[in-house]
């Protein structure tokens, strides 16, 4: 516990760094940071990053998106999130799944998390990566919203590993290959 907790305050000192809030440094590459962390440390991480997110005496806004709450929004707004549970028991898991991937594309998602205008110091924070999974997958997303919020930092938080170019969710499931991120430790 004591290391996700070093790991935390590491990210939290990073979010008040002028250089991180300009996006500096980084070559005219997008500010795409992945923060990977144990899964079985997902409730201290939540409750950290909630913490960051409502104190009102920083240098940086967090602005938070959680893709299995636009997962949810997403199949209300097309009326296909009641159905769900009789679509899967008449198309199987696997039928269910593809359905949905048409249904809800990572263009669907990128709308949804858009807002303008984007601010100096504004910290775009993507969570929910494991509850929407296998629904929708990371490098959908990163791929997706490098022209939209070029402007600002990124900062998704993922329950797995990250080498520099392949995601693997909780350890265990390959997410994707995905080069533009950095590991923010």
């Amino acid at each position: 516990m004591e290391k996700i907790i070093e790991q935390l305050r590491e990210i939290e000192k990073m979010f008040s760094d002028k250089q991180f809030l300009s996006n500096e440094g980084l070559a005219n590459e997008v500010s795409i940071h992945v923060f990977c962390y144990d899964p079985h440390d997902e409730m201290i991480v939540r409750a950290y990053f909630e913490e960051l997110a409502n104190r009102k005496d920083t240098s940086y806004r967090i602005i938070e998106r959680d893709l299995y709450k636009i997962f949810l929004d997403i199949c209300e707004s097309k009326r296909i999130l009641k159905s769900i549970p009789a679509m899967e028991k008449k198309k199987g898991s696997q039928g269910l799944l593809k359905q949905l991937l048409k249904s809800v594309p990572p263009e669907a998602f990128v709308e949804k998390m858009k807002y303008l205008p984007h601010k100096h110091g504004d910290i775009l924070l993507i969570t929910g990566v494991g509850k929407v999974y296998p629904f929708m997958r990371s490098h959908n997303i990163l791929d997706n919203i490098q022209h939209i919020f070029s402007d600002i930092p990124v900062v998704m938080l993922y329950p797995g590993d990250y080498n520099g170019q392949t995601l693997s969710l909780f350890g265990e499931f390959g997410d994707g290959n995905y080069y533009r991120a950095f590991n923010m430790l």
